[in-house]
């Protein structure tokens, strides 16, 4: 059974224990066990780890730790910033004591490098291995970190690596609803030996019990340990300003600490602000009407406004607080170092500019020095000085002695990492940063601030959920230095605090699965299991153990139907024959008369003899229903229209019962048919033969296939097996690879400012047949009731060749939108593909395409680029 610890922090909680427990912590019995307790512990694994830390163990962290020592899985859910990681370090010195292996796996490289940083610090180099895409140090090592999507490759690989494994650390294990890659962990949690024992850290989840049950119907004895103590607490107000001449001012979001009511000074203040904001917005239509421009609603440019543009104009001229003043003011309040959220990377550094030319310095003499110490020697010899003025160095290091940063997946991830290392020092006071910072980077402040509670997800502007904000602010107080963090939103546009006040609730939110069978996945799981195996697989994932907890509800009421149905047909029981026929009779004919004619008569027809023929087939159906209603036995019984009462009940009920069951068919088994309906189009397409599903084996293509990771896996192993990326030149083929990884971060609609080569060139006319072999396998899968594959995307095709071909970095970036965070990420993830392709050698029928490869990764891999410190 699943163990919940539940650490409540209150008073009150503790007080309602202690009276309810008539138990005597004096009697000799409580003592002799206190003591045999304390005993047992000194001599364990736990006691000796205890010893190595500077800090006693929390309740939680001790529970833990107990649950993962007497050989169970642990799930630890509690917020950031309280300790989960210690769990973890135990999973290592356990792993250590006992001679066998530990894999900690982390969802991005940079909490991988940080993570293994740590642990060599405590084990030694020699101890400690690091296995990221593109990073590969000391493997073999006793203690390995890694990304999650590294092990579940060498799961599928079968590597020997895993055979004394007894331990893998799941961490920010609730990246499993992640959309994109959150069925890693889920695969990982399936398919790891039976043996190893899996901790997970996750945030405070709702359904964390659901989640937990599901550890335990996988992966055997699992304790579910959660702590909702946030070791430092946390305070929560709102900026507001009323005019530029004023200083901004703080409130309290909350009537008092114990209170979940709103602040009504808070309240008070907004009416007012509004009520300022009205005036303003008369006075300034007045003065346009008065010239006279205003009447046909025009703006700011002489563009019509939209009709909501005109509605909020009053909300508008209420005075939102600049950035700048806000950190002006958080300054004086002694509330600094802060992180500030703002969800746009051109916003943060915009940010950073205003409060540049605002004129503000929060550093003195002596640390703007130390940071242009630190800043050259973490450049020297890293980046060459044209790319650094490329990158715009000069004004980022200004900045940064200024005592400002910004941190966004828009910047390479060298100046990411002088950022967290300034900051971690408190050397730089305010970073302004996009949510992706709250990712369990190791980088606590004494605030953090809030721009606006919604964010653009890519297609609209959608309100920070619960989870969002938690996991934002968790980053407010730092452990031993702050008595309270500090959580401020900033004043802005449609805000209301009552809707602050609900993000503040303590469980947030629900974790669901987003598991989905893919062509990849499907090839591995047939490579070392049956096709009934790999089913059973499927039907272990959390996506169906979710999809089979709403069936449980549906099964409830299909038996209370089926109840109902079957005292109907008690009391319409006819000795003149089957009343329950007779009933199916009449539903089918009624059905016919109603909808089928309908139907019938408003489908397309090429011919008006072809409708007519059509009606005519219906007519005649509707005469052969009649006449056997009519000759039923049932319909000459005297008691025919007291049955018919119950019979009419019944018929409804019969209608609900089997839409029920289809809703019931498509929740059970659903991962299960999907896989189904992927290893058909792989079987079409040649990956896996065998006369039926029992006997499939995977081919020769499938092999390659299985090498292949990535959203257009199918796509790119069709077209090496096809021949078409043989015979082009390395520059060539990194031009035409992107089109498999790159993602433009605006509609460009996937097409480059030119192809290299024209549009008669070897570039183009293979991007034309690439794009035919995508339109095939799409069909195929909208035949086969599957998702459309994700698009191709040539947007960056020029750039790339450019570098390949050696071009320098201030030249391919010359002209385009893209930041230098994103050309790296783009370049990597191309390397990482062209890797793939040149590891799949043994698969191809052409093996020069796998050498193209490598030594195109290499063109691609070097300067800005091979620099791998962290992302």
């Amino acid at each position: 059974m699943t163990h919940h610890h539940h650490h409540r922090h209150d008073a009150q909680a503790q007080d309602a224990c202690t009276a309810r427990a008539p138990f005597d912590p004096q009697s000799p019995a409580a003592r002799y066990q206190a003591f045999k307790e304390r005993q047992r512990h000194a001599s364990s694994a736990a006691a000796a780890f205890e010893n190595t830390l500077q800090f006693t163990l929390d309740d939680f962290q001790r529970d833990a730790i107990d649950a993962l020592e007497a050989g169970r899985n642990v799930l630890v859910a509690a917020p950031t910033g309280a300790g989960k990681t210690i769990v973890a370090d135990f999973a290592m010195f356990l792993a250590q004591r006992r001679n066998v292996k530990a894999f900690y796996t982390t969802p991005i490289k940079a909490l991988s490098n940080q993570k293994y940083h740590d642990l060599a610090a405590v084990y030694g180099q020699d101890r400690v291995g690091l296995l990221t895409g593109d990073m590969s140090v000391n493997p073999e090592a006793d203690i390995v970190v890694m990304t999650t999507e590294v092990l579940r490759n060498m799961i599928y690989e079968n590597s020997t690596t895993l055979n004394a494994l007894e331990y893998v650390v799941l961490d920010e294990v609730h990246y499993l609803a992640d959309r994109f890659r959150g069925q890693v962990w889920e695969e990982v949690i399936v398919h790891l030996p039976e043996r190893v024992k899996i901790v997970g850290l996750s945030a405070t989840v709702s359904n964390v019990e659901d989640f937990s049950a599901w550890i335990e119907s996988v992966r055997g004895d699992t304790a579910l340990v959660i702590s909702e103590h946030r070791p430092v607490p946390l305070e929560r107000h709102v900026m507001t300003q009323r005019d530029d001449r004023t200083e901004p001012q703080l409130w309290d979001l909350y009537r008092s600490a114990d209170s979940d009511q709103v602040n009504p000074g808070l309240v008070h203040e907004l009416a007012r602000l509004d009520r300022e904001g009205e005036k303003r917005a008369h006075a300034f239509n007045d003065g346009r009407d008065s010239r006279g421009s205003t009447r046909g609603g025009r703006g700011h440019h002489g563009k019509t406004m939209a009709k909501e543009d005109r509605d909020t104009r009053g909300q508008e001229l209420r005075h939102v607080p600049k950035r700048w003043a806000v950190i002006d003011e958080m300054d004086f309040l002694g509330l600094l170092p802060g992180i500030y959220f703002i969800f746009s990377r051109a916003g943060c550094d915009r940010a950073v500019e205003q409060c540049v030319n605002a004129g503000l310095r929060l550093t003195t003499d002596q640390e703007a020095l130390r940071i242009r110490r630190i800043v050259d020697g973490m450049m020297e010899g890293q980046i060459d000085r044209d790319d650094a003025r490329a990158l715009g160095f000069s004004r980022f290091r200004f900045a940064l002695e200024q005592g400002f940063a910004p941190h966004h997946a828009g910047m390479i991830a060298l100046f990411r990492q002088i950022v967290e290392t300034l900051f971690e020092q408190g050397l730089v006071k305010v970073v302004f940063a996009t949510e992706t910072l709250a990712l369990g980077i190791n980088m606590p402040a004494r605030s953090v601030i809030v721009e606006k509670l919604e964010k653009f997800n890519g297609e609209g502007h959608v309100p920070l959920t619960p989870g969002e904000f938690t996991q934002l602010t968790g980053r407010a107080g730092r452990r031993g230095i702050d008595v309270i963090g500090h959580a401020v939103i900033v004043d802005h546009r449609g805000f209301q605090p009552q809707l602050a006040a609900a993000l503040s609730s303590k469980r947030v939110y629900p974790l669901h699965s987003s598991f989905s069978p893919t062509f990849n996945m499907a090839v591995n799981l047939l490579n070392s299991s049956t096709y009934s195996e790999a089913r059973v697989t499927l039907d272990h994932s959390f996506a169906q153990w979710e999809a089979n907890e709403s069936a449980e509800d549906l099964e409830g009421r299909i038996d209370a139907l089926q109840q109902a149905l079957d005292g109907y047909e008690k009391a319409f029981s006819c000795d003149r024959g089957d009343f329950r026929e007779f009933m199916r009779l009449r539903m089918a004919l009624t059905d016919a008369e109603r909808k089928d004619r309908r139907r019938a008569a408003g489908m397309p027809y090429s011919s008006p003899e072809e409708r007519k023929q059509a009606i005519k087939q219906i007519d005649e159906r509707i005469a052969d229903l009649r006449r056997r209603e009519r000759a039923h036995p049932c319909r000459s019984c005297p008691d025919l229209a007291e049955h018919l009462r119950w019979g009419n009940r019944w018929a409804k009920q019969v209608r609900q019962l089997d839409r029920l069951r289809d809703r019931y068919e498509s929740r059970t088994g659903s991962v299960a048919r999907r896989f189904e309906r992927i290893c058909e189009i792989l079987r079409i397409l040649g990956y896996v033969d065998g006369e039926d599903a029992k006997n499939y084996h995977v081919t020769q293509k499938g092999q390659l296939l299985r090498h292949l990771y990535g959203e257009l896996d199918i796509v790119l192993a069709e077209c090496l097996s096809q021949g078409l990326l043989n015979g082009l030149s390395s520059e060539e083929l990194v031009a035409v690879v992107s089109g498999f990884v790159f993602e433009s971060r605006r509609d460009s609609a996937g097409e480059p400012r030119h192809y290299p080569g024209g549009l008669k060139g070897r570039i183009h006319s293979t991007v034309v047949r690439i794009g035919q072999v995508h339109d095939a396998i799409t069909s195929l899968c909208e035949d086969w009731g599957l998702d459309d594959l994700k698009p191709l995307d040539f947007g960056a095709c020029d750039i790339m060749f450019d570098w390949s071909s050696g071009k320098s970095l201030a030249t391919v970036l010359d002209g385009t939108d893209m930041t230098g965070g994103d050309f790296v990420r783009s370049c990597k993830r191309v390397a990482d593909a062209l890797g793939q392709i040149a590891a799949a050698a043994p698969w191809l029928e052409n093996r020069e395409v796998a050498d193209r490869a490598h030594d195109a990764m290499l063109t691609v891999n070097r300067g800005v680029v091979a620099y791998s410190g962290i992302d």
